[in-house]
């Protein structure tokens, strides 16, 4: 359903996407993961015709982006990360002007209003202005107005973005719903969390490229089962670099003067030497926090870099 071929956006002299390639099939969640400025958004917006390429091709549902430009946007829906909905008007009539900017008609549209705002939570709220809507809410009715149409590729731009926790599952189920209903979905975010418990199949972007694809298990595997392990404190770098260079498997992954990120095999079992080893080297160690292989801890290991917001 989604066809991305070594697909370049330049912005003058910066390389918002750089070769990126990936296809999304019916039925699907395909996650975008990495932080803000990576290259998320700009792939939206060559995928959804807002730009233009600078080269390589988009597919969607058979069709050329930029040569079949109206044919392939009939297939989409689009909730971007910018709330794109008109404040002055209602729920109801917010969902009227895109359903009808999709060819809906009554009384098919009327009908599939009512539905997506019952899947939304919203059908109470239907005729009070968006501008008295909470956050949450508006989050929801942009989802909704990304659906009205039933599209068969659904573009996600981080739907969730700043959203309250109720809101935040609600539209992670809706999101499932509409995989399970046969959409092709393409879901961008920067929440680790987020991208675990919901893409079939992800892409890690950073800087504009992709630096790990697969499946969850697949990505997984690329960490060998080594635990990731966060240490808080007062570190001098030499000695403690020195220090740890000597403890067998472990790989340091990120050193600042107050912040270590290792990864190594069977952590929790390790603690003790590893404390020693850094307090021998002058350190001091504040907090600590362990984790299980992880999203996280692959993008902290293919980047060198905790996940920038």
């Amino acid at each position: 359903m989604i066809e991305v071929d070594q697909l370049r956006k330049s912005f003058g002299d910066l390389n918002a996407v750089d070769g990126v390639s990936f296809t999304a099939a019916r039925g699907e969640i395909f996650g975008l993961l990495g932080p803000n400025g990576a290259g998320k958004t700009t792939t939206i917006g060559c995928i959804c015709g807002l730009l233009q390429p600078s080269s390589g091709h988009v597919r969607v549902n058979g069709h050329d982006a930029v040569r079949q430009g109206p044919a392939a946007r009939r297939a989409l829906g689009v909730a971007p990360q910018e709330i794109s909905l008109y404040e002055d008007l209602s729920a109801a009539e917010n969902l009227a002007y895109w359903g009808g900017a999709q060819g809906m008609r009554q009384p098919a549209l009327g009908e599939r209003m009512r539905a997506v705002l019952e899947l939304t939570g919203l059908e109470d709220r239907a005729r009070e202005p968006v501008k008295l809507f909470s956050g949450g809410m508006k989050r929801r009715l942009n989802f909704a107005c990304g659906i009205i149409h039933q599209p068969k590729v659904l573009l996600l731009d981080e739907p969730t973005a700043g959203v309250d926790p109720q809101s935040r599952v609600r539209l992670l189920e809706l999101v499932r719903a509409q995989a399970r209903a046969g959409a092709c979905v393409l879901y961008t975010t920067h929440y680790m969390e987020e991208a675990e418990a919901l893409c079939d199949r992800l892409a890690i972007v950073d800087h504009g490229r992709i630096i790990a694809a697969g499946t969850l298990t697949e990505l997984r595997a690329m960490l060998a089962e080594r635990d990731l392990l966060r240490l808080s404190g007062s570190f001098p770098l030499d000695a403690c670099k020195a220090a740890l260079s000597h403890v067998d498997g472990v790989e340091l992954l990120q050193a600042d003067s107050d912040l270590l990120i290792l990864s190594l095999p069977e952590a929790s079992r390790r603690l003790p030497g590893i404390f020693a080893a850094l307090a021998a080297a002058g350190a001091e160690v504040r907090e600590t926090t362990l984790t299980q292989p992880s999203l996280e801890s692959l993008f902290i290991k293919l980047t060198g870099k905790e996940l920038r917001e």
